[in-house]
C-alpha cells in the first residue's frame, strides 16, 4: 500500500496527516500557498516518501491549488465530497472534531475506501474556469447594485451608477478574455464548435461547460457527468407508505446548474427536439419543474455525447 496523505483544507492553511504503510501517522501544518506546497514536498522527502495517495475534501475552491500542484508532481490525488467524510466519521463514532483529527480521519477514509483518482484539468481549462467564475462573481455584484439602485437615495445614487458602469466594463473585459482563451487553444476551440451545434446552448453557457467538461475526458459516462453537476435524481422511498417526489440531488457544482437553467427553458420552448422531450414527459404526467430539471440533465448528457464522439449534435436522434 502506498503512503496516504490526508489533507484538511482551510482558506489559509492545510492540516496534513501522513499515514505510512505500517499504519503510523505523521502530522504537519503548512500554508495554503505555493510556498507551503514546496514545504510539503520537502517534508515528504525527509519522511522518505516519493509516491503517495493524497485525499482531501472539496472545500469551496480552496482545495484546487493544492490538488493541482500534487497531481502535477505525479502523485495520485482523490477529491471527495465532504458528506462522505462526515458519514465515515459517524460510522467510526468519532466524537471530537479538530483540523488535526479531521486530516487523520481523511487519511483513514482513503485507506479504507480507496476513492477514485481525481483527474486534474488542463492548464487551459483551469484558466478558463477561473475566468468563468470571475464573470459569475461580477454579474452577481452587478445584479446586487442594480437592485440597490432602484431604492437608492440621491446621496448614494451617483456612486452606485459609477460602480455599475465599472462592472459593465469589467464584464466585457472578462468575456473578451474568455473568448481569447478558447480561441487560443485548438482543443477548446474545436469543442466549443461541437457544443455550439446543440440548440439551446449559447455563448454564456458554452464556456461554463468547457471549463468543467472540456479538454481530456474526465468522466466514464454521461451519468457521472450529470452527477458532477448535481443533476442526478434523488429518490426517497421506504416501505409501502413513503413515496417522496423525485428531486435533483444538487450534490455537485451549483455554477453548472445555474448555467443550464435558462438553456433548459429555451430548449423546451423554442427547439423542436426540446419540445418533443417536454411533450413526452408531460404526457407521462410529469410536473413542469421536474421536466425542466430533466432537460438540464439531458443537456449534460448531450454535451457529453458530442464531446466524447467528436460529432456535432444530430436532432434526428432526439425527436422520438
Amino acid at each position: 500500500m502506498k503512503p496516504i496523505l490526508g489533507i484538511d483544507v482551510a482558506k489559509a492553511k492545510l492540516d496534513l496527516a501522513l499515514r505510512l504503510p505500517e499504519g503510523k501517522m505523521r502530522s504537519k501544518v503548512i500554508d495554503n500557498t505555493r510556498q507551503g506546497f514546496e514545504t510539503l514536498l520537502a517534508w515528504l522527502a525527509k519522511q522518505g516518501v516519493d509516491e503517495l495517495h493524497v485525499c482531501m475534501e472539496a472545500t469551496g475552491t480552496y482545495w484546487e491549488a493544492a490538488a493541482e500542484f500534487l497531481a502535477d508532481a505525479g502523485h495520485t490525488v482523490s477529491v471527495v465530497n465532504p458528506a462522505q467524510i462526515k458519514a465515515f466519521a459517524t460510522a467510526c463514532l468519532v466524537r471530537t472534531k479538530t483540523d488535526r483529527l479531521d486530516a487523520r480521519l481523511i487519511a483513514e477514509f482513503c485507506a479504507a475506501q480507496h476513492p477514485e483518482p481525481w483527474q486534474a484539468p488542463s492548464p487551459a481549462a483551469r484558466e478558463l474556469r477561473a475566468l468563468v467564475r470571475r464573470r459569475n462573481a461580477l454579474e452577481a455584484m452587478r445584479t446586487q447594485e442594480s437592485n440597490r439602485l432602484l431604492v437608492a437615495r440621491e446621496t448614494v445614487r451617483a456612486g452606485i451608477e459609477a460602480h455599475l458602469e465599472y462592472l459593465g466594463q469589467a464584464i466585457e473585459q472578462i468575456e473578451a478574455a474568455i473568448a481569447k482563451k478558447i480561441d487560443g487553444d485548438s482543443g477548446l476551440k474545436a469543442q466549443r464548435e461541437l457544443l455550439d451545434s446543440i440548440p439551446g446552448l449559447g455563448e454564456k453557457t458554452i464556456p461554463v461547460l468547457l471549463s468543467y467538461y472540456g479538454g481530456a475526458a474526465r468522466f466514464d459516462s454521461a451519468k457521472q457527468a450529470a452527477a458532477f453537476a448535481g443533476l442526478d435524481p434523488r429518490q426517497h422511498e421506504s416501505g409501502s407508505s413513503v413515496r417522496g417526489r423525485p428531486r435533483l440531488s444538487k450534490i455537485g457544482h451549483a455554477l453548472l446548474r445555474k448555467a443550464l437553467y435558462m438553456p433548459a427553458m429555451v430548449a423546451t420552448t423554442r427547439t423542436a427536439w426540446g419540445r418533443a422531450f417536454k411533450d413526452r414527459l408531460a404526457a407521462a404526467g410529469k410536473p413542469p419543474m421536474l421536466i425542466l430539471g430533466a432537460m438540464m440533465r439531458k443537456l449534460v448528457y448531450v454535451a457529453y455525447g458530442v464531446l466524447k464522439s467528436g460529432k456535432p449534435f444530430n436532432p434526428k436522434l432526439h425527436l422520438t
